[in-house]
């Protein structure tokens, strides 16, 4: 059973959330899909095959221009960056 993990990394905090039946908790008490994570502005990457692949979120970041497809279907861990518990934040809000 994998559980919730936080770090640190550069003044960034990040969360391992883990996936169940295809959905993270995002908040407490809060669930989103996957798929939904893609598309959030704090989804920094998706664990598939035990591997962690950025998100495809990130193809809207300055630093990171992410354009590889990642299979979210197949993820069983979410690295989230939510330090101020928005919860779910699109990008559309932001490239739209």
């Amino acid at each position: 059973m994998i559980t919730q993990v936080t770090y640190s990394v550069s003044d960034e905090e990040i969360r391992i959330l883990p996936v169940k039946e295809g959905s993270v908790e995002c908040l407490p008490g809060k669930k989103q899909l996957t798929s939904h994570c893609s598309l959030c502005i704090h989804c920094r990457e998706f664990r598939v095959g035990g591997k962690f692949l950025k998100s495809p979120s990130l193809a809207y970041c300055s630093r990171c221009h992410v354009t590889d497809k990642v299979d979210v279907s197949k993820a069983d861990a979410v690295k989230c960056a939510d330090r101020q518990g928005e919860g779910f934040h699109s990008i559309a809000n932001i490239v739209g």
